[in-house]
């Protein structure tokens, strides 16, 4: 199994380095674009999530970053050191009331895109797992 991690200060702009971590993935699993794209998309903003609001943009806390292949899935797991939150409650981004209001988009594009979103530890960690087979 491969398994790869990186592990970042909390700070907006190192999300470059979570797009070279993808872009290198790309290239060790010879990603198709459609798949890379979701991937991109899901991964970086479950990564600004765990900046942002899991740990307040504390830039002595850290967001973990693992890649690991698990038969023909892709599996990337983001941790951080916040509080977790109630992700089994989330306003619905489309519902008509929830249009207009900033936020609540970006685990409703993570479900959309990657094949299977997995929370743990209170909604500290997020598996996003994508089928390759």
């Amino acid at each position: 199994m491969d398994n790869i991690k990186i592990e970042i200060p909390s700070l907006p702009e190192n999300i470059r380095i979570v797009e070279s971590f993808i872009d290198n993935a790309k290239e060790r699993f010879s990603l198709e674009d459609d798949i890379y794209g979701n991937i991109m998309i899901a991964v970086t903003e479950a990564v600004n999530n765990a900046i942002l609001h899991g740990n307040g943009k504390d830039a002595h806390k850290n967001v973990l970053l693992q890649l690991s292949l698990l038969n023909e899935n892709l599996q990337f797991t983001v941790q951080d050191e916040g509080a977790g939150f109630d992700y089994q409650h989330l306003p619905d981004p489309t519902a008509p009331e929830n249009l207009e209001k900033p936020g609540g988009r970006g685990i409703f594009l993570m479900k959309n895109l990657c094949d299977e979103v997995k929370f743990h530890e209170g909604g500290k960690k997020v598996d996003l797992i994508f089928y390759l087979g």
